[in-house]
């Protein structure tokens, strides 16, 4: 008797979340007003300043320093040794 209502209260929520769904999404889908479909052209002549110069990149030589290599070197990890062998 017990799984019979289990599975009527199980069918009740999901038709409720379904329908809940679809109202959902019908309350959602208005249709806007479409903007007339005229084809206009527009000419904008407008004169842009100049870019401006950025600092230039480092050169990569071959063989040469690495501009871009860290300064920082981390220090070496610590030398572990087992507590068993010493070593």
């Amino acid at each position: 008797m017990k799984s019979v209502l289990g599975r009527r209260l199980t069918l009740v929520a999901g038709g409720a979340a379904v329908t809940a769904m679809v109202v959902l999404t019908a309350s959602c889908a208005t249709e806007e007003e479409q903007a007339p479909e005229t084809p206009t052209t527009t000419t904008s002549t407008s004169t842009a300043a100049p870019a401006s110069p950025t600092e230039k990149a480092p050169r990569l030589e071959p063989g040469g320093p690495n501009p871009f290599s860290p300064t920082v070197i981390a220090p070496p990890a610590p030398s572990a040794t087992h507590p068993r062998t010493g070593s």
